[in-house]
């Protein structure tokens, strides 16, 4: 079984490090003592040992305390991708919440002895966080999706969430930001202050997003969420949970897109039980990289 993040009591000292991630900015790390979790080890990926409802009452309380951070929601496919890419694994690894975005995450987790972890799926995050932003007058940014598709998104949910504040949308380039347009979405965060900026820009590309801006953007929380966008839109149809709950939600979606998605899942998805079963086996150690003790926060001044 994982160990649980030992952080410290309240009251004590909050040493500051920093961990250089290559072309990234250095990123500071803070324990806090608040937001104690305990984590499953997926192949080196710390994930979440948290269902649906412990990750929404965990983002309330950090977005209350004006921590920044960033929430990676995490499947095969960002498991998979952290194998070839410790830079990535780093990034996952130092989330606020990694969450288990996928059965099989939810599987090896009880395997690992938390019985009550359970999957925690982008869209239903996005969601529950929604609702929960009515009620606390918590702002939203929607950045990411095709052009046209945050403008959408932002309709749909504000006639889903009557009352629900979407202060701004972005379509990004499909490329790096130019220090114009870096400029350009700076603004529009600092004149409207969400307390929640939705990045939907697809694994890997949004969690190397967040980590890049996380202290830049003055935001206390970003969630990437891929296809939620997607998914709320009408663009991607959702299927049913007994098909969700039997781990068989990346089929639905192959079938809906097997143009792109098809090499994604011929690779990824038998190298996964492969690694996994040496894992489980203990024929092979896949340890995480940097401390457990630590975590990606960003404390206002």
């Amino acid at each position: 079984m994982t160990r649980p993040v030992e952080l410290p009591k309240p009251g004590s000292s909050l040493g500051v490090a920093r961990i250089p991630v290559r072309q990234y900015d250095e990123i500071p790390i803070v324990p806090v003592s608040d937001f104690f979790q305990e984590y499953a080890n997926v192949l080196g990926v710390n994930v979440s040992a948290i269902d649906l409802d412990r990750a929404v009452e965990m983002a309330d309380r950090w977005i209350s305390a004006e921590n920044r951070g960033y929430i990676c929601v995490t499947g095969v496919h960002g498991v998979m991708e952290a194998q070839s890419d410790p830079e990535f694994q780093h990034i996952l690894n130092h989330a606020f919440i990694n969450t288990p975005d996928g059965m099989p995450m939810s599987w090896v987790g009880r395997l690992q002895g938390f019985s009550k972890m359970d999957r925690v799926f982008g869209p239903d995050l996005m969601a529950s966080l929604c609702q929960l932003s009515i009620e606390r007058n918590y702002r939203n940014f929607l950045y990411g999706g095709e052009p046209g598709v945050a403008e959408l998104l932002k309709e749909k949910l504000e006639n889903t969430f009557p009352g629900l504040q979407i202060v701004g949308t972005y379509t990004p380039p499909f490329r790096n930001l130019t220090s114009e347009e870096e400029e350009d979405i700076f603004g529009q965060l600092q004149t409207s202050r969400p307390h929640i900026l939705w990045v939907g820009l697809s694994t890997p590309k949004q969690e190397r997003f967040m980590a890049r801006y996380i202290d830049r953007l003055q935001v206390p929380l970003l969630v990437g969420v891929g296809a939620a966008f997607d998914y709320h839109t009408g663009r991607i149809n959702d299927c049913s949970d007994w098909i969700k709950s039997a781990g068989l939600q990346w089929f639905h979606r192959l079938l809906q897109d097997p143009r792109r998605l098809w090499k994604r899942y011929l690779k990824n998805n038998p190298a996964f039980l492969w690694k996994i079963a040496l894992q489980l086996s203990k024929l092979k150690r896949y340890p995480t990289s940097g401390k457990q003790t630590q975590r990606i926060v960003r404390t206002r001044s």
